[in-house]
């Protein structure tokens, strides 16, 4: 018989597609595991989110999360996890607000680019995961910043993959740029900061290299959960 592991509440809705994404991987590593999932999912407002992230409220942003994780934890939730790394920009004031232990994506990523020895990478994200270099919180690992329109063109992209509307000539458009951060700007590897472009972009598929930040925090979740 399948063992059980602790109970993960998973913020989600950041888009949904992210959260299927989350809830498909994390189903499938339990069962590697010989484990049956135990997930709680609650549904959060993209836009709301989105709007208080560009205003640079993160106590605002906090607050509402930190109400979200104290329903998961009214339903039985053990440990919590973001399924997008917009949302990461509060994490800090985050943690000090949960009911829950955060298991932080941030600091996951970091953590696994000093693994791997790199010494400068670039982000594909939203403007505001791209125009911080993840918030500042890459601690010691040095950060490509695109241009001013490479920044649009990568933040106009990856809402369009939210919203199920982009195109392969944009898709394609991407990967010239991550070429063009290699090449021009040293960049040893594109952080795939947003989690809908783990669907659309793998190692096999790419055609640059990439850190998948989405799959880093799953396997950083699956350990918290069953070891």
């Amino acid at each position: 018989m399948s063992k059980e592991g602790r109970c993960l509440g998973l913020i989600g809705g950041l888009g949904p597609g992210a959260t299927i994404h989350y809830y498909r991987e994390l189903v499938a590593a339990h069962a590697a595991r010989d484990h049956v999932a135990r997930l709680l999912i609650a549904h959060t407002d993209v836009n709301r989110v989105l709007a208080i992230a560009g205003a640079n409220d993160r106590d605002g942003l906090a607050g509402y999360l930190a109400d979200v994780i104290a329903c998961l934890k009214a339903g039985g939730a053990e440990l919590t996890a973001i399924v997008a790394v917009t949302p990461h920009i509060c994490a800090p004031q985050l943690l000090a607000l949960s009911p829950l232990p955060l298991i932080d994506m941030v600091t996951e990523v970091a953590s696994a680019v000093r693994a791997m020895g790199l010494r400068r990478v670039a982000l594909f994200g939203t403007r505001f995961t791209v125009e911080t270099s993840m918030f500042g919180r890459l601690d010691s690992i040095d950060v490509a910043l695109p241009r001013p329109n490479e920044i649009e063109q990568i933040h106009n992209t990856y809402i369009d993959v939210v919203a199920g509307r982009h195109t392969e000539t944009q898709i394609e458009d991407l990967r010239t740029l991550a070429r063009t951060l290699i090449a021009r700007d040293g960049a040893e590897a594109i952080l795939l900061a947003g989690t809908d472009l783990s669907m659309v972009f793998n190692a096999q598929n790419a055609g640059f290299p990439m850190i998948d930040c989405a799959g880093v925090h799953i396997a950083a979740i699956m350990r918290r959960l069953l070891d």
